[in-house]
């Protein structure tokens, strides 16, 4: 087994600390990753405090991971020493069932193997996530970082970039469309950037009128500010998508109204507490909400060469791992431009 360092959290109340564990050998389809930056996504503090249930402690977070490799099993074949790689929001699935074999394992139905806080296929082992100095991963679940990023700016792509680029690509979001997106967080931020480089007519709604000239600076086109009722009114039947990246609770039908006749409404959040729909808000205006999680390893290749034909990456606050509980408190209060990234050289 090959010793690791890493944070932990011991339960769903206590700070993370630094935890010592095992990862498995190098397996002869394995790589072996030092890893370098990893991204702190909402989610994990939705895992770390259990708000979703289910945890499994002690929990290493991370799942927006960026390092390089280090060693590669004997039948690699996509990976070579040397190289960067990353890792997303799982690390294995089944590979034989309907999704698995349509390239979008991250809707696996039998066994998706979570970066963290899941089990191995073995069904015992826990997974162990990103807040460490090393990860060992199955290359066909292993990403190829293209070389001319910032790779502290790369990591939160492999969960904030693919969550946001993913249903862009199903629903052929593009030129001619109006895309309102909900919230300018570390999902928002990334859909602005995405929708405006596909063409879209891109409008950020907030509740905070201060985020406006970042908005802007992001690539959005316009800004609105949804506590104004006037401004609402206005707004009606207006947009062809809204992509709401909002993960506390929220009204919903506000947004809905905000749609034209078979307008789109795309969930990205995931809030903890269960939401009222009004299906009069659907009904009359033939529209639809739908949802979507990450993308399968082979979209999310495609995302990050995107990204790097186009220069697109995440704009990140850089922090040593022992500021990761102060960095989940700002996180609560929307305190971060906007994604912390955490430098994993600070472990040692």
């Amino acid at each position: 087994m090959i010793q690791t360092k890493g944070y932990a959290a011991q339960d769903a109340s206590t700070p993370l600390a630094p935890f010592d564990f095992e990862r498995r050998e190098v397996g002869e389809h394995d790589v072996q990753i030092e890893i370098l930056y990893c991204g702190v996504c909402h989610s994990d503090l939705h895992q770390v405090r259990n708000e979703w249930g289910g945890a499994l402690y002690p929990m290493v977070p991370g799942h927006e991971i960026v390092g390089r490799v280090v060693k590669v099993g004997e039948k690699v074949d996509k990976f070579k020493e040397g190289d960067l790689a990353g890792v997303g929001c799982f690390v294995d699935s089944c590979r034989h069932c309907h999704s698995c074999n349509e390239g979008l394992e991250q809707y696996c139905e039998n066994h998706l193997v979570v970066t963290y806080s899941g089990l191995e296929k073995d069904g015992k082992t826990v997974t162990q996530g990103g807040y460490s100095n090393q990860i060992v991963v199955d290359e066909k679940y292993t990403l190829k970082v293209p070389e001319n990023l910032d790779l502290s700016r790369v990591a939160p792509l492999l969960c904030a970039g693919i969550t946001t680029y993913s249903p862009m690509k199903e629903w052929k979001i593009g030129k001619g469309h109006r895309v309102g997106i909900v919230g300018l967080g570390g999902l928002g931020h990334m859909a602005v950037k995405l929708a405006a480089s596909m063409g879209a007519d891109v409008t950020v709604l907030s509740t905070s009128p201060e985020k406006e000239k970042d908005a802007r600076e992001l690539g959005a086109h316009n800004f609105k500010n949804t506590k104004d009722d006037e401004v609402m009114k206005e707004m009606a039947d207006s947009y062809d998508f809204i992509i709401d990246t909002v993960s506390a609770p929220h009204n919903y039908n506000n947004y809905l109204t905000l749609l034209k006749r078979d307008g789109t409404m795309i969930l990205l959040g995931a809030p903890p507490a269960p939401a009222e729909v009004i299906a009069a808000n659907l009904l009359f205006k033939r529209r639809r909400m739908v949802g979507s999680l990450i993308g399968g390893i082979a979209e999310t290749q495609e995302m990050l060469d995107y990204c790097a034909e186009h220069n697109i990456m995440s704009d990140v606050e850089v922090i040593p791992i022992d500021y990761i509980n102060e960095a989940y408190e700002r996180m609560l209060k929307g305190d971060v431009k906007y994604r912390f990234v955490i430098d994993m050289a600070s472990l040692d």
